[in-house]
């Protein structure tokens, strides 16, 4: 049996307040290629295949998972098949958007051009209605396990009383998948299940960004996305960007003062109207020294 070692990178970036992946392939796939004998270790050779396919410089990294699968395709050799495993190893990566001039046509694409049901800052999203209905008929298909699969749904995706969840991105497509309701997974194109992606990337990246939500919730991994002066609003918009959701104003703020991350800069900016506002930037000194264990963004799930 051949072994082959793929990594996969979800490169996130928040610009003008949208959450923003790294593509290639015109917004078909994630970055991605074999690890070879050559790479000093998985992130140098992750690192170095972005650069190959994207030109954009790549800062803060971790892994988000592995996985291997028996590839449906065969080695021949020697007469006959044989068999070979894929080990997919995925990494998050977190970015300030440039331009990207690499060979693998790369683009920026907004996360909620592939999970449209995912950004709920305007209110419950409409595409949820067709999706839920689709959810429906599976639930019904098999009489059997019609309840559990109405309580996995409604658990999902926040229906029949129980709250939304913006944690559980990962667990929605993978039910959707499991409904056949996702290009993916064969269905008919639709634009309520979002735009597809090559393989299971598209899985990939719903495993990023339900970490990063998850993450931002208790590490000050944000700060990765933002520029070196900002302003609390700024700040606020990201954070509600990757989360897809909004946040109460006064106790945000009144979070950022209690947690002691941010100290005024001197400056000061125009913001909407024209009004100045502040300029801030990260105490480097408690980055280093804090992992803020249990703090939590004051989510507001209206």
């Amino acid at each position: 049996m051949h072994a082959h070692t793929e990594l996969i990178a979800v490169l996130t970036a928040v610009t003008g307040a949208e959450p923003r992946v790294m593509t290639v392939d015109s917004g078909n796939a994630l970055p991605s290629g074999p690890f070879e004998l050559g790479h000093r270790s998985l992130q140098s050779g992750l690192r170095e295949w972005v650069g190959d396919q994207t030109g954009h410089p790549v800062g803060y990294l971790e892994q988000l998972y592995t996985f291997a699968d028996r590839d449906r395709s065969s080695v021949e050799g020697q007469g006959e098949s044989e068999e070979r495993r894929t080990i997919s190893i995925s990494y998050l990566g977190l970015v300030r958007e440039q331009a990207a001039p690499g060979a693998g046509k790369p683009g920026w694409h907004g996360w909620y051009a592939y999970f449209p049901w995912e950004d709920h800052r305007n209110g419950r999203p409409e595409v949820l209605v067709a999706i839920a209905e689709r959810l429906r008929e599976w639930t019904a298909m098999e009489p059997s396990r019609r309840e559990s699969r109405q309580r996995r749904v409604d658990f999902a995706f926040g229906l029949n009383g129980a709250a939304w969840n913006e944690d559980l991105a990962l667990q929605r497509y993978e039910l959707m998948y499991e409904a056949e309701i996702v290009r993916e997974a064969g269905a008919a194109a639709d634009p309520a299940t979002g735009r597809p992606m090559f393989a299971d990337h598209r899985r990939i990246l719903a495993t990023g960004i339900a970490r990063l939500r998850a993450k931002i919730k208790y590490r000050p991994v944000v700060f990765e996305l933002m520029p070196e002066n900002f302003t609390l609003l700024q700040l606020q918009r990201t954070i509600e960007a990757l989360a897809g959701l909004t946040l109460h104003k006064p106790n945000f703020r009144r979070l950022i003062d209690q947690q002691e991350l941010i100290e005024e800069t001197g400056g000061m900016t125009s913001e909407t109207g024209g009004r100045p506002a502040k300029l801030f930037r990260y105490r480097h000194a408690v980055l280093e020294e804090r992992a803020l264990s249990g703090s939590k963004l004051p989510l507001s799930r209206n």
